[in-house]
């Protein structure tokens, strides 16, 4: 049986699945701890916040083929037009329905801005909101942000409406009671209780922060609040993990101090504005942590750096990105929510590992949504094709021929990988045919004399790893491979 992550769609008894995961036991170790009894009922918290939730109901015109032997032909035949026109003289007049599907949101200003997933709206006619009173009202997209799954809603009031405030999200406990409410299945307004099961999870996304609880959640909760005990929103419902569509228990809700974010950024301007540095980043482990002399293995290490940002503050390739305005870079993930969180426009110190020393950049930062990468064009050019056998590879020089069979730039240059050992440690760590090594070392390779050059290198100076640029479809990463 399978498990999967699950976002609901706009169409009517459909799952998306979005993830295929499997399910594991674990047996632990008792460890001793106070533990706080259960609220005695959540019917005090459930009636304070009910009057701020909504159910939400959209609709999708959809123009359907027309049937008939036309269609049966392939496009092009020349009995498409002639069976098309015989059979359906008013094709061009496409039979339409109407799609709908449910989702829950909730109210965050008594103006009527709504918040719900951005799911539950896509590619949607028309949205209606229904209160928990019974009162409807027609609502407006301001903006959606599909990369956390976040839209903002805007209902017409002539009152004040009834809303919620977001909590802090980073202050919740693993363990800690929370309810979730919204439209389950359509049954509308209904409440189911847990607790905080997990934080930080991430599915798929750059900026995922999820929440984790055990609290019900099924289709039709999508875009509904997770409250705490204070009747605060600490999360919107997004996904559940399911092997048949319904809750099992693990369930997933986007944390606030995300979707808030995301939320003043579409009031404000319709659209995100994320800070961009312009890197390419990959995580460090132990191998690569040695190849380049850090201490532990943390920071963000830069593959490359494109035209923008980063490339005029002076960031090279190979720099160790540790700090980033004056807080710690632990890995890429937390490299990545860190800029995105930043404002579009500000300076901010970086510091980087170069060479094993600190080096302090003033980076002023883009614009994300609008920020496109130039990978910058490698210049040294093979003087002959060759061939020879390093580190477990069949490796050739470019030629012009090479270059155009694998789609490179002019400029490129490098060893290309045209064999490779699967006992290697070269295979082992991802290389494949076809990779082009650009550089070893941190200095760029002009033939396989040159790698040799740098493995004889590190050798001298006592190190158990060689780090390796490599480039697959134009896209860079780092490889520490065991060169003893």
């Amino acid at each position: 049986m399978s498990t999967e992550l699950s976002t609901w769609s706009r169409q009517p008894g459909r799952v998306v699945c979005a993830l295929a995961v499997g399910l594991a036991l674990a047996i632990g170790t008792p460890v001793a701890s106070q533990a706080r009894s259960a609220p005695e009922s959540y019917a005090d918290l459930a009636e304070h916040v009910s009057d701020a939730v909504v159910n939400i109901t959209t609709t999708t015109v959809i123009a359907e083929q027309p049937n008939g032997p036309g269609n049966l032909f392939p496009e092009g035949s020349p009995f498409e037009e002639f069976f098309r026109e015989f059979n359906n003289p008013r094709q061009h007049e496409q039979r339409q329905r109407r799609g709908q599907a449910l989702g829950s949101g909730f109210v965050i200003s008594p103006d009527g801005y709504i918040v719900t997933n951005n799911h539950v709206i896509e590619s949607a006619d028309e949205i209606s909101i229904e209160f928990y009173s019974g009162k409807t009202l027609d609502a407006e997209v301001v903006g959606t942000d599909p990369k956390t799954d976040i839209a903002l809603l805007k209902v017409k009031t002539d009152e004040d409406l009834p809303f919620v405030p977001f909590g802090d999200s980073d202050a919740a406990r693993v363990g800690d009671w929370v309810m979730a409410m919204g439209n389950p299945l359509g049954q509308g307004f209904s409440v189911s209780a847990g607790i905080v099961s997990a934080k930080a999870r991430a599915l798929q996304g750059s900026y995922d922060d999820f929440i984790q609880t055990d609290a019900a959640i099924n289709r039709g909760n999508s875009g509904g609040p997770l409250f705490n005990m204070e009747g605060e929103v600490i999360g919107v419902n997004t996904a559940i993990l399911s092997p048949n569509g319904g809750s099992i228990g693990i369930g997933f809700a986007m944390s606030s101090n995300v979707v808030s974010r995301v939320v003043d950024q579409l009031r404000e301007y319709g659209e995100t504005r994320r800070g961009w540095l312009g890197v390419r980043i990959q995580d460090v482990d132990d191998q690569l942590a040695d190849a380049l002399q850090l201490s532990s293995a943390e920071g963000a290490l830069v593959t490359d750096v494109p035209e923008g940002p980063a490339a005029d503050a002076g960031m090279q390739s190979g720099d160790v990105i540790t700090s980033f305005d004056g807080e710690e870079v632990t890995d890429t993930r937390s490299l990545v929510r860190q800029v995105g969180d930043t404002t579009v426009g500000k300076t901010v110190k970086v510091t980087v590992i170069r060479n094993g020393e600190e080096v302090a950049l003033d980076v002023t930062l883009g614009r994300r949504e609008t920020a496109e990468a130039v990978p910058a064009a490698m210049t040294t050019e093979s003087e002959s094709p060759a061939e020879g056998e390093v580190l477990g590879m069949t490796l050739s020089n470019l030629t012009d021929q090479v270059r155009q069979e694998l789609g490179l730039a002019d400029g490129a240059s490098g060893v290309v990988v045209s064999e490779i050992d699967e006992a290697s440690d070269a295979f082992a760590k991802g290389l494949r045919v076809g990779d082009l090594i650009a550089e070893a070392g941190q200095q760029p390779v002009a033939d396989i004399s040159g790698l040799e050059a740098q493995i004889a290198e590190a050798k001298d100076a006592g190190r158990k790893s060689l780090l390796l640029l490599v480039r697959r479809n134009d896209q860079p990463r780092f490889v520490a491979l065991a060169i003893e």
